[in-house]
């Protein structure tokens, strides 16, 4: 699966131009859907130096993208012939989604089940529901 991921307020805590502390367990679960065979761009807003020190910064982690603003490592503005910059991905992961950026082991768990965030939540409030159920109670005929 292609996933494009976003660097600032996602990977890392939103300092742009710096380069912000690392949110809890954003490199780790990378490194394992990486391992999981999974392509993983770095989409991002940064541009030369800014984006070589968030490049550099992911690499010192363990983090090794397989293409950074680009569908694939090969990829060249004039092979593109000046299309959109936008990424061909098959899941984004960005602190601008709608709502908040689930945690990176939601994150993780979502990829690896194929699960939606719609799904998680059902599934979340039918198990409420089941552990809150009142218990059934005995009909005067089945005394």
């Amino acid at each position: 699966m292609v996933i494009a991921v976003d660097f600032d307020g996602t990977i890392v805590e939103n300092r742009y131009p710096e380069i912000g502390p690392e949110i809890a367990f954003a490199t780790e679960t990378l490194k394992m859907l990486i391992a999981d065979r999974h392509k993983v761009i770095l989409w991002t807003v940064r541009e030369g130096k800014q984006l070589e020190e968030a490049v550099e910064w992911c690499k010192k982690r363990g983090v090794e993208f397989y293409a950074v603003n680009r569908d694939y490592p090969e990829e060249t503005v004039e092979s593109n012939n000046h299309f959109s910059r936008k990424i061909k991905a098959e899941i984004w992961i960005d602190d601008k989604n709608v709502g908040e950026l689930p945690d990176w082991g939601t994150i993780y768990q979502m990829i690896k089940e194929r699960n939606t965030f719609r799904k998680m939540i059902d599934e979340a409030k039918k198990t409420t529901l089941r552990d809150h159920a009142a218990p059934k109670r005995k009909h005067w005929w089945s005394r």
